[in-house]
């Protein structure tokens, strides 16, 4: 596994929650809750790929 790709999803994990906390405190609750579902989703486009490879290895590792 690459270590890059647990940097740049910690990076984007920090981001988001300094932000979130900064919509929070100021009155934007519903701004907050974007950021954090477009966190998530970034997230989760990083990892499609890495989820692909890992069902791929499983075919082949149990013959299915």
């Amino acid at each position: 596994m690459d270590i890059s790709l647990i940097i740049k999803i910690a990076g984007i994990g920090i981001l988001v929650a300094v932000s979130s906390q900064i919509l929070s405190k100021t009155g934007r609750d519903e701004q907050a809750m974007f950021v954090t579902l477009a966190g998530i989703l970034v997230a989760l486009m990083l990892l499609i790929s890495r989820i692909g490879e890992l069902f791929a290895l499983i075919q082949t590792v149990f013959g299915i």
